[in-house]
């Protein structure tokens, strides 16, 4: 059954919802999550030599294609009536796992505690939710861009879009700032990147975690592990077709 929708608040909410799934917290509050969730990284050993601007460069000159495992955490403030000393709160937790191909194409895979999935195939957004039986197809271009995979995971050309301004060393990582570049006579979309902070953790040449937030407060961490670099993936690793009887959602 196909299903084409041109305007629907509901379902681009989802699309948007959905999406941010992949994105992580800013360096601002950085400190006092990492030091709640990522205790165990407190023994690495910082990257030698490079800075974190110039190993993420590195990162993403070199890696054609990759593939790991994704640890997804949602926080929020505590409330009122909470306890204000135990940081931010975690209300939800997903894990799976991801893969890539530059230019454009990735899957971010969820698998616990329910399966879905995001795939970029070079032209389109596809989101494959299981338990819905639904999968919405959106156009590759701003929908593309406005995901933190597409930033990491998408282009070779990340300084076009990125200004990587060094960040402090911390808990085994060093960290990069992404900040946009003004572009001059630029009007805004609604479409741009809606979170106000990007941060990218480098260790040893690897990304291991980022960190987001939007304007509205909205956090959410990642980290990957696991990474295995410039694998021979298969033509069709990146083709996505509905199973039979599978509702399809196109969104102009």
């Amino acid at each position: 059954m196909v299903v084409t929708v041109k305007s629907s608040t509901v379902l681009l909410n989802k699309a948007i919802t959905l999406q941010r799934l992949i994105s992580v917290v800013s360096s601002v509050v950085g400190s006092a999550i990492l030091g709640l969730h990522f205790s165990l990284l407190t023994t690495s050993v910082f990257a030698q030599g490079e800075s974190g601007a110039e190993q993420l460069r590195q990162f993403v000159k070199n890696s054609k294609t990759a593939q790991g495992e994704f640890t997804q955490q949602q926080l929020r403030a505590p409330k009122a009536n909470e306890p204000q000393d135990k940081g931010l709160k975690v209300v939800r937790q997903t894990q799976g796992r991801f893969v890539f191909e530059r230019p454009g194409k990735f899957i971010w895979d969820t698998q616990k505690p329910y399966e879905q999935k995001l795939i970029a195939d070079g032209k389109q957004l596809i989101l494959w939710d299981k338990d819905l039986n639904q999968a919405t197809f959106r156009s590759a271009g701003q929908a593309l861009a406005s995901t933190p995979a597409a930033i990491l995971f998408g282009e070779t050309s990340l300084e076009q879009h990125f200004d990587l301004v060094e960040g402090e060393d911390r808990l085994g990582m060093k960290w990069v700032a992404l900040v946009p570049k003004n572009k001059p006579n630029a009007q805004k979309s609604a479409n741009e990147l809606p979170y106000t902070k990007i941060s990218v953790g480098m260790v040893n040449n690897l990304p291991k975690a980022l960190e987001m937030i939007d304007g509205l407060g909205s956090v959410v961490l990642v980290t990957l592990d696991k990474i295995e670099l410039n694998l021979n993936l298969p033509p069709n690793r990146f083709t996505f077709i509905p199973p039979a009887g599978a509702e399809v959602l196109r969104l102009n």
